[in-house]
């Protein structure tokens, strides 16, 4: 067990361990705040992993939120050697769907809401795989991603979607906004000013941990209660 911080400033326990998803046995690290009533399964985009810092750091936000994160691998090592599996949304959505389906039959998140949060192309998996899910999806962040790669998908979704974008990823702004307009559900296209495509600059992923957790508790974590 680690010992995390709440957003309270409140010691929290969290179970933590790594998994392997079937049918292929991608890599994922399973974190779980002690009470943890949801949890939000992350899908990395162009080429990233599970180690990426960026998702990294939104996850142990969440974790001190007392949400529980799944960051996973998309690909095997294998796959990684060819860039089209990368752009490869079909692929990557099955195995978005893959994991969903894992933490609804194990015993330590089968309870738990479900949420997805998407950077990259990895945004436009997650966002098939809320189409083809359904309202097992409470609730969906992108961060810096493509959600126009959804395709037909975008019409489709129900689930509160948040599209965050950088300042300056023009072009990134111009796809999510395209997107945006398709979605059916609760939705929000939040702009964090200065921020590049990466948002490294000062403050940036700060700024977009802190609306990722907004959107997850007011969409995800009150669901527990129903």
């Amino acid at each position: 067990m680690e010992r995390g911080r709440s957003g309270k400033g409140a010691p929290t326990l969290i179970e933590a361990q790594t998994v392997a998803i079937p049918p292929i046995g991608l890599g994922g690290t399973l974190r779980i705040p002690l009470g943890a009533s949801a949890i939000v399964i992350f899908a990395h985009g162009s080429g990233s992993s599970r180690f990426s810092q960026r998702n990294m750091a939104v996850a142990e936000a969440l974790n001190d939120q007392g949400i529980a994160t799944l960051l996973l691998d998309l690909l095997i090592s294998e796959e990684e050697a060819d860039r089209a599996n990368v752009f490869d949304i079909p692929l990557l959505a099955d195995r978005v769907v893959h994991a969903i389906e894992w933490a609804g039959r194990e015993p330590a998140t089968r309870a738990l809401h479900i949420g997805l949060f998407g950077a990259s192309t990895g945004a436009a998996a997650a966002l098939v795989a809320a189409a083809r899910l359904g309202d097992r999806i409470g609730a969906i962040v992108s961060r810096g991603g493509r959600p126009d790669l959804a395709g037909a998908a975008l019409d489709q979704i129900h689930a509160p979607t948040l599209l965050i974008v950088g300042g300056v990823d023009y072009v990134v702004i111009d796809l999510n906004e395209q997107a945006f307009a398709r979605l059916r559900g609760p939705k929000a296209l939040e702009i964090v000013p200065g921020a590049s495509h990466l948002f490294p600059e000062p403050g940036a992923l700060e700024a977009v941990i802190d609306l990722a957790a907004e959107w997850f508790r007011r969409y995800l974590v009150p669901a527990s209660g129903k």
